[in-house]
């Protein structure tokens, strides 16, 4: 590649074409997909109900802008507040979503300082990089956003910094980046709690975790949480780039005519995909994905009697094989790769797997038999 920026370590093959959880390369070789396009393509690959609604659009219209009424965005936002006492604001990605609620938060409670998390991820725009939690990332780019904090996650001392002068909370339910670690729920439960006894907004980063991914349509409602914002992107079009900060409709107040926007925000195109993936999410599909997720760890955990396997973290199918440090991740990945898997890669010498939700458990299982065999010859020669 030429002419584009060299921002992206790129595996030296390119992904030609789909088909539900498998993908195909330039070269004619057929992978199974344990990475749904780094948890986007939740529903899987070139799905019928799906092309049709974003084909159908595109007869109509692509764009005009947010100067118009739009009924295809308001049905899309009623889908996403599930009847929950909520606003939506569109974006384009999870780091615009992030950096909305980041503004929504300081307009609303009038204070500056936001506290964040040790290892988090949300985005590589100013002020969501600001309250990512991983310096590497940061080289080059400071000083970033004045206020900003840092704690421990799942660590009891981070409460104590849960204070009065604090206009957010920003965290994850399960660190993606970060290890996929996901949070204690005393913990969280706990932080919480805090934030509504201190007046700081809860800010819940569902970007990665959202739209079924761990079982529930949101990773917060498997803590029995409801968070003052949260944000989503990744799996809410599958694939088509869409965003939305979504905050209590006691927070409207403060995002007015004038506020806060986005020239592509909400553009029909993503909304007729969103439309059709939040139709797809009915409680029948969430209780598949919630059994496909329990049968999975069942395999998961056997891998834990592998010499090189340290352990397994994860919540539904966010799932992190820890690995040790004589086995790198990197070349795990080129292996599985060379056998037709691909997988990702995640803090702590990880492998990350993020499968499509609509993959059949066999499939599953044929993935994380191959990772085992993989893993096991990698004792022995020394990967």
């Amino acid at each position: 590649m030429d002419y584009v920026f060299p921002t992206y370590k790129r595996f030296p093959f390119e992904i030609v074409a789909g088909s539900d959880w498998e993908l195909t390369d330039d070269q004619g070789k057929q992978y199974l997909d344990l990475t749904s396009g780094i948890g986007v393509c939740n529903l899987g690959y070139n799905q019928p109900k799906l092309n049709q609604a974003v084909a159908e659009q595109l007869t109509k219209v692509w764009h005009t802008s947010n100067l118009y009424e739009s009924s295809l965005q308001d049905q899309v936002a009623q889908g996403i507040v599930n009847g929950e006492d909520y606003l939506v604001s569109f974006c384009n990605s999870g780091t615009e979503a992030n950096e909305a609620a980041l503004k929504l938060a300081r307009k609303a409670t009038g204070r500056e300082k936001i506290l964040a998390f040790n290892h988090s991820f949300h985005g590589r725009t100013y002020g969501s990089l600001s309250v990512t939690g991983n310096d590497q990332i940061k080289v080059g780019f400071t000083p970033m956003l004045a206020g900003v904090s840092f704690a421990e996650y799942n660590d009891d001392q981070a409460l104590e910094q849960v204070s009065s002068d604090l206009a957010a909370v920003s965290v994850e339910v399960v660190q993606g980046e970060g290890g996929v670690y996901a949070a204690n729920a005393s913990w969280l439960k706990t932080l919480a709690a805090k934030c509504q006894q201190v007046g700081a907004l809860l800010i819940i980063d569902e970007v990665q975790t959202g739209m079924g991914r761990t079982g529930k349509l949101y990773a917060f409602e498997n803590y029995g949480l409801k968070p003052d914002i949260f944000t989503l992107a990744k799996g809410l079009a599958n694939g088509i780039p869409v965003g939305a900060m979504v905050g209590k409709k006691s927070l409207g107040k403060y995002f007015g005519p004038g506020s806060h926007g986005s020239t592509f925000a909400g553009n029909p195109l993503a909304m007729a995909a969103a439309k059709e993936v939040l139709a797809t999410m009915d409680s029948e599909f969430l209780e598949a994905v919630a059994a496909k997720a329990e049968f999975a760890w069942h395999y998961l955990e056997d891998l834990t009697a592998l010499e090189c396997v340290t352990g397994v973290t994860g919540l539904g199918l966010m799932i992190g094989i820890h690995l040790s440090s004589e086995v790198k991740v990197a070349a795990v990945i080129e292996k599985l790769q060379a056998a037709g898997v691909l997988t990702l890669a995640a803090r702590d010498n990880t492998l990350r797997l993020l499968p499509p939700l609509t993959m059949p458990a066999s499939e599953l299982l044929a993935g994380i038999e191959e990772i085992k065999a993989v893993l096991a010859e990698a004792i022995l020669v020394g990967v």
